[in-house]
């Protein structure tokens, strides 16, 4: 249904541009900040994350594919001592509520689990009720939530 399909070199710098603005987006919509805020924390975390335009070591990054091979999204996660970090995955709008998300998350679970990974971790902005709605029906809990009100 999906595969997971590690970026290539020379597809890198537009992988992290897009993961950036996406970051951007979901920052302006779903804490609070401001355009400029969203901005300069994404530039702040972008930059420790790969610095040089390279990810870190035990970052995996990947472009979700289609079975007909089309990048439909990316997925981005971290090998931790605890298991796995799931930092992104995104899907195109024009996939979205055909289960393919679903999917990718499993692919991800079989990476986890040859990683030997115990356990997989993720942040998920309160008010995205369609990725909580997955994560929960795929068995994941909340373990904190973080609240904040703005002034």
């Amino acid at each position: 249904m999906v595969h997971l399909r590690p970026v290539r070199n020379d597809e890198l710098p537009g992988w992290i541009a897009d993961a950036r603005r996406f970051y951007v987006v979901d920052l302006e919509a779903n804490s609070g900040l401001t355009t400029e805020e969203a901005e300069a924390k994404a530039g702040r975390d972008h930059a420790s994350l790969f610095p040089g335009g390279k990810p870190l070591e035990g970052h995996h990054l990947f472009v979700v594919e289609d079975d007909a091979g089309e990048a439909i999204g990316r997925l981005w996660y971290a090998e931790k001592p605890y298991g796995v970090w799931l930092y992104e995955i995104e899907l195109h709008e024009s996939v979205r509520g055909r289960g393919l998300g679903r999917a990718a998350m499993l692919e991800l679970e079989g990476l986890a689990r040859a990683h030997g990974a115990g356990k997989i971790a993720l942040n998920v902005f309160g008010g995205n009720e369609r990725a909580r709605g997955l994560y929960r029906s795929l068995g994941y809990f909340e373990e904190s939530v973080h609240m904040a009100k703005r002034l």
